[in-house]
């Protein structure tokens, strides 16, 4: 009998009331691909859209969720060189190639550009699948819920600021919402691409330090 594990899964559109905690078999991995035993996951605004079908139409039924961090369980044919038990955070972006020079951050890969939970099953499950190449190891002073909230706000700055804006140093950039989390991962981006960052937030306090922008290196006020 296959093993079970628990998941937030959806068969249908719509709102919260759609989704139902299941036991469903433990996903096993193909050729190139881990298992990742989710220790940590985040919700996304990008949830609430593939649940309720927006932009696209989802695989049904469907498991959410595109940022997480765990250990790798188990490894498919391929995937021999990633060592199981390792802690890792998975980049959600698939066919996605990440380089500096020009035209940075554009994939030439034959297949689209995907994310993970929302054109593949995500990490709202006890147990996931995912590429071998989408893992970034976390180091032991990391926790879990702080490197699952990191991964698809850096894709979105990413792919905003290099890959369609195609920003150059010495180039000035306004960043509005610098405190929150794309805005966050685009002040960094933006500082190390060698841009002048003019970062726009809520006024900081000695109440809410969190809302200052974490790189100030380059910034402009």
């Amino acid at each position: 009998m296959a093993r079970k594990m628990r998941a937030a899964i959806f068969s249908d559109y719509g709102g919260p009331e759609v989704i139902e905690i299941k036991d469903i078999p433990i996903p096993e991995p193909g050729p190139g691909e881990v298992r990742i035993k989710v220790q940590a996951a985040s919700m996304n605004h990008l949830d609430l859209w593939v649940r309720r079908g927006l932009p696209i139409e989802t695989p049904m039924p469907h498991i959410g969720g595109s940022d997480l961090a765990g250990i790798v369980d188990a490894i498919g044919p391929g995937a021999e060189d990633v060592p199981i038990g390792i802690r890792v955070v998975v980049d959600p972006s698939i066919s996605y190639r990440w380089y500096e020079g020009p035209g940075r951050g554009e994939s030439f890969e034959p297949s689209p550009f995907q994310i993970i939970g929302e054109h593949t099953q995500g990490g709202f499950a006890e147990y996931t699948v995912v590429p071998a190449e989408n893992l970034l190891e976390i180091p032991e002073h990391v926790p879990f819920e702080r490197a699952a909230a990191a991964g698809l706000v850096f894709v979105t700055a990413w792919r905003a600021l290099l890959t369609r804006g195609q920003l150059q140093a010495g180039e000035r950039v306004l960043i509005t919402g610098s405190s929150g989390g794309v805005g966050t991962a685009a002040v960094q981006i933006a500082v190390r691409a060698g841009a002048k960052v003019y970062a726009v937030t809520e006024w900081f306090t000695e109440r809410s330090p969190s809302r200052r922008p974490r790189s100030s290196r380059g910034l402009r006020s």
